[in-house]
């Protein structure tokens, strides 16, 4: 399969302060490619620049062949963007909004028409063309903008957070979306996200923390790798059950919303004496496997959704809330 994205020794550094260290990876053509991170760990520096917004200080990249320093436009128009916040204008139609796309992309005039009708099927709005953008839904308008980043026919589409904010069903429904693009037009997307079930739909996940890419594999690699099945418990006392765990068991056990972590192998054998001798009452218990939020907990130290809690009171005390 034919690489789409490859970046090699890629650096960015602020005033002393390197964002991004020397990162390397390639991207299949076709494939889904989650990017993860704590906040502040390089991921949207590391997007900005293969985007060509930044330039980067050190490495090199290239998507679809061409460089992202020596061939801007040439990227420019392999790329399609979708960020976080909305970037449509609310008071033009949807109709108005795709046409002003076509003509920033230069899409041929001839062709316009077509596209614009093709992409509002994808996504369901060929019934909203002529409706103004700000009597949209929030899952409405999410999808106006994937359409809109289709127009120009991209070989790597960037989807920043594509889905955040919006209720599950909705969520849903905009998966469902994406993945008929992918398998209607081989489309490589680039995706980032703190919802671990989207993460789940990737091909191959990126972790980055402090400037680094420190995994990157399938989601099933890098869940076995956290190993052993995992067992939470409550109890009546977590801070005297910790140590009998750690100090009798031999076992390391965190702690996190009143629940007491740990991992074991063979968890169905091993639960079942555990209850039976264990000295501290225990009120819960369950037994499950790795997911790719432990994954990112084992990896950075922190859940992946305590990092969205933050970003949601970053963006609340920036709008005044």
């Amino acid at each position: 399969m034919a690489t789409i994205v490859e970046v090699n020794d890629l650096r960015k550094k602020y005033k002393g302060f390197e964002a991004v260290t020397g990162v390397n990876f390639a991207i299949d053509e076709g494939e889904i490619f989650g990017f993860l991170g704590p906040n502040g760990a390089g991921k949207s520096t590391t997007i900005n620049m293969l985007s060509t917004i930044i330039r980067p200080t050190g490495g090199e990249a290239t998507i679809n062949g061409f460089d992202i320093v020596k061939e801007k436009n040439k990227v420019r128009e392999s790329i399609g963007l979708i960020f976080q916040e909305s970037t449509l204008d609310e008071k033009l139609s949807a109709n108005e909004n795709l046409m002003l796309h076509c003509r920033f992309y230069k899409v041929p005039k001839e062709k316009r028409e077509e596209r614009i009708k093709e992409v509002l099927e994808i996504v369901d709005l060929s019934e909203k063309r002529k409706q103004i953008v700000e009597t949209f839904s929030g899952g409405m308008k999410r999808r106006l903008e994937i359409a809109r980043g289709l127009l120009h026919y991209p070989r790597v589409l960037f989807l920043d957070e594509p889905t955040v904010g919006l209720d599950p069903q909705t969520r849903n429904h905009i998966w469902e979306y994406i993945l008929r693009l992918k398998k209607k037009a081989g489309i490589t997307i680039f995706l980032t996200t703190h919802y671990m079930d989207e993460a789940e739909i990737c091909d191959r996940v990126a972790v980055m923390d402090n400037g680094n890419l420190i995994a990157l594999d399938t989601p099933e690699r890098l869940k076995t790798n956290v190993g052993g099945d995992i067992i939470e418990i409550r109890t009546v006392d977590n801070e005297k059950a910790k140590s009998v765990i750690e100090e009798e068991y031999s076992l390391e056990a965190s702690e996190a919303d009143d629940t007491l972590t740990f991992q074991v192998e063979k968890g169905n054998e091993f639960l079942v004496q555990f209850v039976k001798e264990f000295t501290v009452g225990i009120t819960t218990v369950n037994l499950r496997r790795p997911t790719l939020n432990d994954v990112f907990l084992q990896l950075t130290g922190r859940e992946i959704r305590e990092e969205s809690v933050k970003k949601n009171d970053i963006k609340k005390m920036r709008r005044g809330h």
